[in-house]
């Protein structure tokens, strides 16, 4: 019989007389293990007990949090295996990248320790205004209450993590709601929490269905502030419906490449190949548009089918996989009917396009155009679109016509091409001679347009999570 979960509330683990929610292995749709599903008084409950946890951890001090933190990711390290375990059922993930991502949310860990202890305010220069001359000013920066966190399927514990971290680290509390497909992996990081020894409170879970949970948090007026990953759709109802509160949204993009006559080909490929399919490109920061020269458009192409026809597609338990499936059969129709709009429509599938199982195999189109689904919308799926450009001015261009804006990657030796695209394109994050989709996880991430709001990174997300209280003293 599939394993039946609890959910941590208040420092307690419940569940067991709630109705349960099934998860399902998307690669042979086997049932991995039962949920609990949070009814309206489960959510309560949660919201009740992160508010009183908040009195507890908002007082600890800062070296207090940064070792429960700093313990959290030593245990994430110590157990990484079974939470690769863990992702790679529950989400399809290929082994070698649920084994990275266990990594890196021990990564992003450490850097909340240590940002825990770095955090502070700064001085006012109040004598810059003859009014307050005389006056000495300074701000702290102090929590902002309970947050919300709405996390998606794909990065499973990483952007978890990305949310769970920084609002310790600044000593609030959280009500978590992990995806419905993908739950086991918040489960295991709570109890690892609970081991490193974070308060009752600190860290609540509920499961269940945006309507049941995702809806009462938004809306709830005890929540200081929403921190959501997903849909542009969502995360437009949820600024809508949130009232007051603060919101960061990570929405998503259709991210660009460009290649331009001058750019290591060879780099490019290698790449491009991992940030266009990792994950079944289930990625906000997937390639999903390459803007190559027309001079080195032939080059690339070829090598890019060669290097993509070599990728290995099956069972993410498989130590060689490089593809697993689609998180669902009906992401994989979804995927497999935007190809199929973007055939009738002209373009020409040179790599892929096959469905093996619950898997697409990695998909190269060429001939598309930009009203295209799968050139214009976020395909989150492994499909990439390979474009010539006669110049860089209209590779930019291209690049930038988009409603998203989250990150671009730009290969080129020509530092004045290099800061012309800075400039010019309308992303949180530039990558000049890599891919999109790279991402550290102390940096400052987010996007512009329709890819979101506010950014996430330890540290800037700390920055979000916290208000800003000044003193100013006449002295």
């Amino acid at each position: 019989m599939a394993k039946r979960h609890r959910v941590l509330i208040g420092g307690q683990w419940v569940g067991d007389d709630w109705n349960g929610i099934e998860v399902v292995n998307p690669y042979d749709d086997t049932v991995i293990g039962v949920v609990p599903e949070a009814s309206p008084a489960a959510v309560e409950q949660a919201i009740r007990a992160a508010r009183a946890g908040f009195d507890t951890i908002s007082r600890m001090h800062a070296y207090e949090r940064a070792d429960i933190l700093g313990r959290a990711a030593d245990f994430i390290l110590r157990d990484r295996e079974e939470i690769a375990g863990i992702i790679a059922r529950e989400a399809g993930k290929s082994w070698k990248y649920a084994v990275a991502e266990a990594e890196r949310s021990a990564e992003t860990f450490r850097f909340a320790s240590i940002e825990a202890k770095a955090s502070h305010g700064e001085i006012v220069p109040m004598d810059a205004s003859p009014v307050s001359a005389g006056r000495f000013g300074f701000f702290l920066r102090t929590p902002i209450g309970v947050i919300g966190a709405i996390t998606p399927f794909n990065f499973p514990l990483n952007l978890v993590a990305h949310k769970v971290a920084p609002a310790i680290a600044a000593g609030n509390s959280l009500v978590l709601k992990p995806a419905t497909k993908t739950p086991f992996s918040s489960i295991k990081l709570a109890e690892l929490l609970a081991e490193a020894g974070l308060p009752a409170g600190g860290l609540n879970v509920v499961v269940g269905s945006g309507s049941t949970v995702g809806n009462r948090l938004v809306e709830d007026e005890r929540l200081a502030m929403i921190t959501f990953t997903g849909s542009p759709p969502v995360g437009r109802a949820i600024k809508s419906r949130a009232g007051l509160k603060r919101v960061t949204l990570e929405l998503g993009s259709n991210s660009p490449t460009i290649i331009d006559e001058d750019g290591d080909v060879d780099h490019a490929v290698s790449r491009c190949v991992v940030g266009s399919f990792a994950n079944s490109g289930q990625v906000c920061i997937s390639v999903q548009r390459i803007f190559v020269h027309r001079s080195r458009y032939d080059e690339f192409l070829a090598k890019f089918v060669a290097a993509t026809n070599k990728l290995r597609v099956g069972d993410p338990f498989d130590k060689e996989c490089d593809i697993g499936p689609m998180i669902s059969k009906d992401e994989l129709q979804r995927a497999v009917s935007w190809l199929e709009e973007a055939r009738r429509l002209g373009a020409c599938v040179a790599a892929g396009g096959e469905v093996v199982g619950n898997c697409l195999k990695p998909t190269i189109l060429t001939g598309v155009t930009r009203d295209m689904q799968v050139m214009c919308s976020e395909v989150f799926a492994p499909i990439v679109s390979v474009i010539p450009c006669d110049d860089f001015d209209t590779a930019l261009e291209m690049a930038d016509d988009s409603v998203y804006g989250l990150q671009a990657g730009v290969y080129t030796r020509d530092i004045n091409k290099a800061f012309k695209a800075i400039r010019k394109l309308d992303v949180g994050g530039v990558i000049i001679n890599d891919i999109p989709t790279f991402r550290v996880d102390h940096m400052p991430y987010g996007g512009n347009k329709e890819s979101g709001l506010g950014r996430e990174g330890v540290r800037y997300a700390m920055e979000e999570m916290t208000n800003i209280k000044m003193v100013c003293i006449n002295l």
